[in-house]
């Protein structure tokens, strides 16, 4: 065996155990254990993609359809985020309301779903007259078909446009109130 080579491994477990305890002593400084216990707060537990979910109700009609391109699940707060949600949600009618965002939170148990940003809701009636509400922030509460925010809100409809500041919504019933600053342009056609 050449000297070289022999040197070399003589001093390849002294460097591996010098850069083993380097390594370990630089983890275990008090600011990574903060930041780790702070990263312990997010851990996810689960994620998918291309996600693609069908729910129907007890009578076997379709409630809702949901797509996401990327959905994960963090453990501790047992929060679900979503990016690019796009539900249908049907509620067991032919005709359903159409929801997209950019991301939405999924609090425990589906009790609220916040939809974050270019928040758009779209349905048509029995006529074919189209409603296109848009917001940036909306929170839903599916167990009730509420909806509600604070945020500015733009309402597209067949005979004009509506826009206010906050907004009530009771989906299931398809009203909506619009809590300041309101503002109509109506067109008679």
């Amino acid at each position: 065996m050449s000297a070289n080579l022999r040197l070399a491994l003589f001093f390849l477990p002294i460097a591996l155990l010098v850069a083993a305890l380097g390594y370990w002593n630089i983890n275990s400084s008090p600011d990574s254990n903060a930041a780790t216990a702070a990263a312990d707060d997010k851990i996810i537990d689960f994620f998918a993609q291309n996600t693609h979910t069908l729910q129907f109700t007890e009578t076997g009609t379709l409630h809702y359809e949901l797509t996401s391109p990327h959905l994960e699940h963090t453990q501790n707060d047992d929060m679900t985020l979503l990016l690019q949600p796009d539900l249908l949600l049907f509620r067991g009618t032919e005709l359903p309301w159409h929801i997209t965002s950019e991301r939405s939170i999924v609090s425990p148990e589906g009790e609220e779903v916040e939809l974050i940003k270019n928040v758009r809701i779209e349905r048509t009636d029995e006529q074919g007259r189209p409603t296109i509400l848009t917001t940036e922030q909306l929170t839903y509460v599916p167990a009730t078909e509420y909806a509600h925010t604070k945020l500015a809100v733009k309402i597209e409809a067949a005979n004009g446009v509506t826009t206010g500041v906050g907004m009530q919504t009771y989906l299931n019933q398809s009203k909506m109130y619009l809590l300041a600053n309101v503002r109509g342009r109506h067109e008679v056609r």
